[in-house]
């Protein structure tokens, strides 16, 4: 596999403070390899790359990367929680898994945004091939104002590559895609390919102006109603990282890490170096803030 540019990043919440750019053979973990907690297929490091960027290595098998990757020089893990549903347990066992009172919220959150919409929620499916133009249309330009794609750099892609892949998925009935509009505006969109029967949580994203509404929310409700109903899909993979979303849908977790592998030359060993005593201000900073009260306000701040 050849390398790829990827950034080496350091983290306030969720922005990005500083990247360092490295050339690294990507390497990943689908979720049956990790609940299988298979050792990692390593492959070869080509001359002009500078390591291997690790995806969701499950955390069992972290302490094996030194002998797996001799030589190398290893980040920090960044440990997470990779939360994923399963499909066998259908709707209502689905929907059993939820306390009363959350079951309760998320229903009045759908009938809000119904309310808000004249009475209906207006959700439209796009999973054949000759639908796909309509989703991009309606998709691209709201995923090019969320969150995902100011902050992260994780909107949904709009090149012609990306586009030939989902034709690809659609046409071999792998690819199942929804957008929610409001008033005949999208506000949310959600883009699930289909790996081996299992669906992978690959991009949503919102309006923030209708985050009152809890659009994502109600979105991803209406899609696992409609998949529990195919019986088709083993698993729902939300993926790597963790976040509140994934964790109030997910019914199951397992524990995951991103590491970066690095040559051991004098400026990677001052890139993680560095990156270890940003990680632990930052740490022991968010700790002091969540004693005063004002860890949720100072993150929120940092979103816009």
């Amino acid at each position: 596999m050849q390398p790829v540019a990827s950034q080496v990043r350091f983290l306030l919440g969720d922005r990005p403070v500083y990247a360092a750019r490295r050339m690294l053979v990507p390497i990943g973990y689908g979720l049956d390899a990790i609940l299988q907690n298979a050792p990692l297929n390593s492959a070869a490091l080509p001359a002009d790359a500078d390591g291997y960027r690790l995806q969701s290595v499950p955390a069992g098998r972290i302490d094996h990367l030194n002998r797996d990757f001799a030589g190398l020089i290893a980040s920090q893990p960044q440990i997470y929680a990779r939360h994923y549903i399963d499909m066998a347990l259908g709707h209502d066992g689905y929907m059993a898994q939820f306390s009363s009172k959350t079951r309760a919220t998320l229903k009045r959150k759908m009938r809000k945004l119904a309310d808000a919409g004249g009475g209906i929620l207006d959700i439209r499916s796009y999973h054949g091939p000759d639908e796909l133009d309509a989703f991009f249309k309606a998709a691209l330009p709201l995923s090019e104002q969320t969150y995902q794609a100011r902050l992260l750099d994780a909107g949904l892609p709009g090149n012609a590559a990306f586009h030939a892949e989902a034709q690809r998925l659609a046409e071999a009935d792998n690819l199942r895609a929804y957008v929610l509009f409001l008033a005949g505006r999208a506000i949310a969109y959600l883009y699930l390919p289909v790996v081996d029967d299992v669906l992978i949580y690959a991009y949503l994203g919102y309006d923030q102006a209708s985050a009152h509404l809890s659009p994502g929310t109600v979105l991803q409700m209406h899609a696992l109603k409609q998949l529990f109903a195919e019986r088709r899909f083993r698993y729902f993979d939300f993926t790597e990282g963790d976040g509140a979303h994934k964790a109030l849908f997910g019914t199951h977790q397992v524990q995951c890490a991103t590491v970066f592998l690095l040559k051991p030359t004098l400026a990677n060993r001052a890139l993680l170096s560095g990156q270890r005593r940003f990680n632990a201000a930052v740490e022991g900073t968010g700790a002091w803030l969540d004693r005063i009260g004002a860890k949720a306000r100072i993150r929120k701040l940092l979103r816009r």
